[in-house]
């Protein structure tokens, strides 16, 4: 008996260390409607818009891992960047941008 609750509970384990995190690489339709695009660049994720006004701009750089990353964040419309952060949680990646770490703006992204 004790042996099979010792070997359930290793198969327990097991599949939750094999559950990855939310990864941030995708496609992403942001809180203004345009799709930005996150991938992998060098040792980081940078973020770039695919449509709207501002395609083909690159408008972030997040590092990390296990569906937490940080970095800056650029707002295309004034060009000024931020410090920033991005939370991935299913189809979801709330995105949070701030000015010396007081005063932050958050958007929720979903997964396309």
């Amino acid at each position: 008996m004790m042996r099979r609750l010792m070997l359930a509970a290793a198969l327990t384990l097991a599949a939750a260390g094999a559950q990855a995190a939310e990864p941030i690489e995708g496609n992403w339709k942001t809180a203004s409607g345009e799709t930005a695009a996150i991938g992998k660049c060098d040792t980081a994720y940078c973020v770039t818009l695919k449509t709207g006004k501002h395609s083909g701009k690159q408008i972030g750089k997040l590092s990390g891992k296990d569906g937490e990353y940080s970095g800056e964040i650029t707002d295309p419309a004034d060009d000024k960047t931020y410090s920033g952060s991005g939370s991935v949680s299913g189809n979801s990646l709330k995105m949070k941008g701030c000015v010396l770490a007081i005063f932050c703006k958050s958007q929720t992204w979903t997964r396309l």
